[in-house]
């Protein structure tokens, strides 16, 4: 079953169940595609849809954390509620030691050894990871393990 189609049928479901957190958020995933695919003169691919759906918990995220520095912790919940529906389409994100594995050997692939090969470890990382973690996440590791190789 493609994503388009499971998030027809969690919309179904939310609608019976009177989940009204989720079926809003299923929505606003929906108009997103529907933009997207307007935009593109296409169908989006599931792949294109798990992008779609990253940036869309980025931004998530990204609203917890003014939403917090605000004093707003009734819009944090909101947020977050949000934040694990969309989580829930999502590929199961990397840990933390499995990322560090990975930019592990990746540096050992590419020859890395100093903060100037930054660039050519995250070529090589980001499509490892594709989807599966935050490319904020992977660049603080990457940064953090090149200065204690080159240093």
């Amino acid at each position: 079953m493609g994503l388009k189609e499971r998030l027809k049928a969690d919309m179904k479901e939310a609608l019976k169940a009177k989940d009204k957190v989720k079926l809003s958020t299923i929505r606003m995933i929906n108009s997103l595609i529907k933009n997207a695919e307007i935009e593109k003169r296409g169908e989006l691919t599931d792949d294109e849809i798990v992008q779609l759906l990253m940036r869309y918990a980025k931004q998530r995220r990204e609203a917890i954390e003014m939403y917090e520095k605000g004093g707003r912790p009734d819009l944090v919940e909101k947020e977050k509620a949000e934040l694990a529906v969309v989580e829930s389409y999502l590929p199961k994100q990397l840990s933390e030691e499995e990322l560090v594995e990975l930019v592990k050997q990746v540096i050992a692939e590419v020859g890395a050894s100093s903060p100037k090969d930054m660039g050519k470890v995250m070529k090589a990382v980001m499509p490892k990871v594709k989807g599966r973690a935050d490319g904020s996440l992977v660049n603080r590791i990457v940064k953090e393990l090149l200065a204690g190789s080159g240093s």
